[in-house]
């Protein structure tokens, strides 16, 4: 994990450097963009493993390099962590959807940035080394070598943490998991606003695997306790 690159991109030159710093210190490789047009562009050359970026920037805003991102097949995969000033919760709301893996809002201790980049690509790792193995529920084909799915055949589009959190339905097909479970499973990182987070990726989850997420036939809410996967023919 040391030896992770991370592209820090804040219009704020002092945020950079400070956020710089921590990370250097905590034994990471350290790259730096001061606008959304440069990030996205460093994101395509230089492949980092992780983007912590701003939210409110001129130019591309950092919702906007996010949904660049996670629309390009080569660089969708990257972990995103978005830091903002705003703390409404619609926001929050927004740019999870959008795709990030986490948000933390301003002020905040560099120490906690760190710790949350640490988390996150500890997840990603994790992922990452998963044995090659295929699981099939109700038409959806899961690889988790290759991070692909497919419904009925046709390939969709993930975030990581949907991907983490469809695996984990996909495992254990039929287990009502509780909300602190897929906190800990899927989102490996404790903050305030997480169960917020996580109702936001189990929403995007739904929307993509879902011909009717009012309705759904895969993913269940299970009132009171949290959720199961479990294919059910409308």
């Amino acid at each position: 994990m040391t030896n992770s690159r991370i592209l820090v991109c804040d219009d704020d030159h002092e945020v950079v450097l400070l956020m710089r710093g921590y990370l250097e210190m905590a034994g990471f490789e350290v790259l730096t963009a001061y606008n959304g047009d440069t990030a996205f562009q460093m994101m395509r050359s230089e492949k980092p493993d992780l983007l912590l970026i701003d939210l409110m920037m001129p130019g591309k805003d950092g919702m906007e390099v996010t949904r660049l991102i996670r629309s390009d097949p080569k660089i969708c995969d990257t972990p995103i962590i978005m830091l903002t000033a705003k703390v409404d919760e619609p926001d929050r709301i927004i740019g999870l959807e959008m795709g990030a893996d986490d948000y933390i809002t301003k002020p905040y201790s560099p120490r906690e940035v760190v710790a949350r980049v640490k988390a996150r690509l500890r997840n990603f790792g994790t992922e990452l080394a998963q044995k090659s193995r295929q699981l099939e529920t109700g038409g959806i084909y899961l690889n988790m070598d290759y991070r692909e799915v497919t419904i009925d055949g046709e390939p969709i589009e993930l975030t990581n943490t949907e991907f983490k959190l469809l695996s984990v339905f996909m495992e254990d097909v039929g287990h009502v998991f509780t909300r602190e479970q897929l906190i800990d499973k899927a989102l490996g990182s404790s903050y305030e606003g997480i169960d917020r987070t996580l109702d936001s990726h189990i929403r995007n989850l739904r929307k993509k695997i879902e011909k009717d997420s009012r309705k759904p036939n895969y993913l269940h809410t299970i009132y009171g306790v949290g959720y199961r996967f479990n294919y059910r023919k409308g």
